[in-house]
Order: structure tokens, then C-alpha cells, then sequence
């Protein structure tokens, strides 16, 4: 694991991204966080911040996929959601000035714009109406955090609670003759962080929906062949 916050290369400024927080703001709010902003380009696998850190700011995804984790003090991690193109990562530690609550991890080289916390805070000054887009914002992170606590915390079985977050990383994926496909880059072991069970028993549960043919691999792509059945699994 690589644990620096630097950026491995800076390259020059690309649009913002299009994403739940951004497609509330004027342009000429846009305009105005991209003049402030600092794209740069990320390795697979490093820290962006970790939980417990001084806030040094907001983080926007412009491309790539960054891994949101707890940690317990005995080195157990809990993955809560995976960020992607359009998300703004540290907002409500850039808001309250408090530490990180997360620890942000890309998990595949990723290209990202650092807003420092003084700019941001100065950026809602200028754009006092950006305060009701960073509430929603907030509050549905807050919306994603519960969804994934419960699948954890709720579902009885190792199948429910895998075949829940498949179909939730599916929502996005695309329809084809075979079923829903979408791509999943994820080891057995990060698996295992995003539903609070150990890296054996993903093996033997998607070696499971293999073999009743509700998955099939190719590459870093999975295709789901049988959603109503994955759905079965999914209610538990």
C-alpha cells in the first residue's frame, strides 16, 4: 500500500465532472471552484487521507474509483462505499474543521482535484447558496453509509449481504442479451472489507453463485445472468 498523499504527476486543468453536488451549482460557481481547484494524477492504491487526519480540504473524483474505509483499533477495516467520477470526498470534515472521519484509498490510478480547506471555506463565502448543495450532499452520504451498515449489520447470511452489494454495484452496469454487466476489479479480500466477513468465505460464496450460474466472470467484468435469483439470495 502506498501511504503518501502525493500526487504522482500534475497535468493540466479538465472539465469538472458532472455529479449529484455539482449539477446544483451555477456556472458561475463552477467557474469559480475551478479556478481553485488542483487536478492531479493518483497511483492505484494511495491514501488520499486517513481517518483521524487534520482536514486539509475537499477532494473531487474527476475519473477513476476511490475506496472509503473505517478501521478498528485492532486493524479491521469496513469498506463503506466505493467514490467515482463527480463525488467530492472529505466534505464534511472540510465544513466542521474536525479530522477526517474516513480513510480515502484509490483503487485504480485515479486523476483528482484538491480544493484546500481555507479556498472551500472561501469559495461558500462568495457562494452562499453552494450551502444547500453541500447539505445534500452531506446528507446523502449519510443515506449510503446507513444503506451499507445495515447490509453488514443486518443481513444474517454471507450470500444475502454478497448478493446485495453486487446488485447494488450493478445499478450502474450495462444491459445486455446475457444480463447486467459491470465492471469488478475487486479482490475477495476487499470484498470481504465491504461486508464484514473473511476473504474464504467470498471464495466460497461466489464460487457458489458460479456454479448456479447467477454470475459469470470475463476479465474484470462480471455479468449477473439470473437477477430475480441474485434478488432471492438478496431478501435474505
Amino acid at each position: 500500500m502506498n501511504s503518501t498523499h502525493e500526487p504522482i504527476n500534475c497535468r493540466s486543468r479538465q472539465p469538472q465532472p458532472v455529479g449529484a453536488f455539482f449539477s446544483k451549482l451555477s456556472p458561475a460557481a463552477i467557474e469559480d471552484l475551478e479556478s481553485i481547484e488542483s487536478p492531479s494524477d493518483y497511483a492505484a492504491n494511495q491514501i488520499l487521507f486517513s481517518e483521524r487526519e487534520p482536514a486539509r480540504g475537499v477532494f473531487v473524483v474527476l475519473s477513476g474509483e476511490v475506496k472509503l474505509s473505517i478501521n478498528s483499533s485492532d486493524g479491521r477495516r469496513l469498506s463503506l462505499r466505493i467514490a467515482k467520477k463527480g463525488d467530492v470526498l472529505g466534505l464534511a470534515s472540510a465544513l466542521s474543521g474536525s479530522p477526517y472521519e474516513l480513510t480515502a484509498e484509490t483503487l485504480y490510478p485515479a486523476r483528482l482535484a484538491h480544493i484546500s480547506r481555507p479556498a472551500f471555506l472561501s469559495f461558500l463565502a462568495r457562494h452562499p447558496e453552494v450551502y444547500q448543495a453541500a447539505t445534500e450532499e452531506l446528507s446523502r452520504h449519510v443515506s449510503m453509509a446507513c444503506a451499507q451498515l445495515r447490509t453488514v449489520g443486518l443481513s444474517t447470511s454471507a450470500p444475502e449481504k454478497l448478493a446485495r452489494l453486487l446488485l447494488d454495484w450493478s445499478e450502474d452496469g450495462q444491459t445486455t442479451e446475457l444480463g447486467t454487466r459491470f465492471r469488478f476489479c475487486l479482490t475477495h479480500e476487499q470484498i470481504g472489507e465491504f461486508i464484514g466477513t473473511s476473504r474464504e468465505t467470498v471464495t466460497r460464496t461466489m464460487g457458489a453463485f458460479k456454479h448456479r450460474r447467477l454470475l459469470s466472470f470475463q476479465g474484470s467484468m462480471v455479468t449477473i445472468s439470473n437477477r430475480s435469483a441474485l434478488a432471492n439470495y438478496a431478501r435474505g
